[in-house]
């Protein structure tokens, strides 16, 4: 027989959760069940002569938990099913602790070991008991939805958040919230009548809510209240105060609504740590410069950081001796020249907040055009110039040929910004002239063809006489320099104004 809400037990190990084999400690932190504890002190042996502890902690439904003692000497593990006295009947819960940690969890909680007010185990549970008792566990959750409209009727302010049923089926137990008392007399005779079972009604309050329900915290992890946190103490604004806090109640308040019990894990640290600091309550630091507030304190570093009236939004630190010497000055109607220390000024700068709304320009609408402006200058410069434009060759006299003087660069002239400046503009405009540019044309003394003037159309009027040296002049003006030589074949007459095909 294995545990009712563990899957890692087994009939071989006698109903013993696996967990860390640990005296049946289960070792999964929390997962099957709320409050778990680790028996530390499972493995350790008792001096002689000292009687084991006959008390065991037993677990009910979530997080109520109460301690039973073993009059009739069972051999009880973590995890056994046992039947234990109720008023009336029987309930059936969970073994939680066993062994010595017991004495201690008594003290803990102020309660007295031979007090005959601790009721007893009766017996492991047997199959019937367990059958019913799950019978009883799935009437909690209807039962909750018609209380809850059993009270909507009656016009009760009150929230039923969770129904526990006695293991024997003969009571239940609705736990509720509410602002103030409630009279829910006439509430109990109509749930009565109509669940037939004894009705018990506890109020709670809205930390003992979310322990028993269970919930995820805005840390990622489950509520402290329904894994380790059983001691619920009073937490005031000043614990928020006191730790630098902003003063949110969206980020400071719990589930449950109240302020996070969390506030005061650290509160003594910081009390402490505060208690070198000199107190500020809106005192001020009179200077020649003029008078400075408090802005923060930084209990980590032990800066205290301070402004002007006349420069706010320029943070001085101070160091806590720093502070409390000023403050002595002030006492006795002496200014110091300025916050920092004459040997201060080299080495502590003013601090100044960052912009944290425009810190790398994002919020510019012209952040770009400065770089757009200096790439069409360099995508310019790029293009080839009207010098290097291949100029009309005149055949009658030969051409002459340009000599580029090389530029000297000045050696302590700035690089340019953009990258793609330095390349060559024109990939082609180094390249050696064409060696046949210069030669004159063999066929420029021939005659023309006899058909060249010949009107190849009836409507179209008398052809246009053309000199063969302007016509071979205009088509050099149309070729580059690096077109391909001009070959020695005779070419076809062109006729510029002959009508296409």
């Amino acid at each position: 027989m294995a545990c009712g809400t563990c899957s890692t037990g087994d009939d071989k190990n006698g109903g013993i959760p696996a967990g860390c084999n640990n005296n049946g400690s289960c070792g999964t932190g929390g997962g099957c069940n709320k409050l778990n504890v680790f028996d530390w002190l499972g493995n350790m042996s008792l001096p002689d002569g000292q009687a084991q502890c006959d008390v065991v902690e037993i677990r009910f439904k979530n997080s109520r938990k109460e301690f039973y003692r073993n009059v009739n000497n069972l051999t009880l593990n973590v995890g056994d099913i046992v039947a234990t006295e109720a008023s009336p009947g029987h309930d059936i819960g969970v073994v939680s602790i066993t062994g010595e940690l017991v004495r201690l969890q008594l003290k803990k909680k102020n309660i007295n070991y031979a007090s005959e007010e601790i009721k007893k185990v009766y017996r492991k549970a047997k199959q019937q008991d367990i059958d019913k008792w799950k019978e009883a566990q799935a009437l909690e959750v209807e039962s909750m939805f018609k209380s809850r409209t059993l009270a909507l009727k009656l016009g009760l302010q009150m929230k039923i958040s969770d129904v526990e049923y006695q293991g024997d089926k003969s009571k239940a137990v609705f736990y509720y919230t509410a602002d103030g008392r409630v009279d829910f007399r006439e509430l109990i005779k109509v749930m009565a009548d109509t669940f037939k079972v004894r009705i018990e009604m506890r109020q709670i309050g809205a930390r003992q809510e979310a322990a028993r329900l269970g919930a995820i915290g805005s840390c990622g992890r489950e509520l402290c209240c329904s894994t380790w946190l059983n001691d619920f103490r009073t937490v005031s604004t000043s614990a928020a105060r006191y730790q630098q806090l902003s003063l949110n109640p969206l980020k400071l308040a719990g589930q449950c609504g109240k302020l996070k019990c969390c506030l005061n894990y650290e509160l003594d640290s910081y009390l402490d740590a505060l208690k070198e600091f000199p107190e500020i309550d809106n005192r001020r630091l009179a200077t020649e410069k003029g008078f400075a507030f408090h802005q923060k304190t930084d209990i980590f570093k032990r800066i205290i950081w301070w402004s002007y009236t006349s420069e706010p939004d320029v943070f001085v630190p101070l160091t806590i001796a720093r502070t409390k010497e000023i403050f002595k000055l002030n006492a006795d109607n002496i200014k110091p020249a300025d916050l920092l220390e004459p040997k201060q000024f080299k080495e502590i700068e003013l601090a100044k907040l960052p912009d944290y709304e425009n810190v790398v320009g994002q919020d510019s609408l012209t952040r770009f055009d400065d770089r757009k402006k200096h790439n069409n200058k360099s995508k310019n410069n790029r293009k080839p110039q009207h010098a290097n434009k291949p100029a009309a060759i005149n055949t009658s006299e030969p051409s002459e040929t340009i000599t580029k003087v090389p530029q000297h660069k000045n050696p302590n002239q700035k690089k340019s910004v953009n990258p793609n400046q330095q390349k060559a503009a024109n990939p082609n405009q180094n390249r050696p002239q064409n060696p046949n540019q210069n030669k004159p044309n063999p066929n420029q003394n021939k005659p023309q063809n006899p058909n060249q003037n010949k009107a190849k159309h009836p409507n179209q009027g008398p052809p246009k006489h053309q000199n063969a040296s302007d016509n071979n002049a205009t088509t050099n003006k149309e070729k580059p320099q690096h077109k391909k030589p001009v070959h020695n074949h005779k070419p076809k007459p062109k006729n510029d104004d002959s009508p296409s095909a």
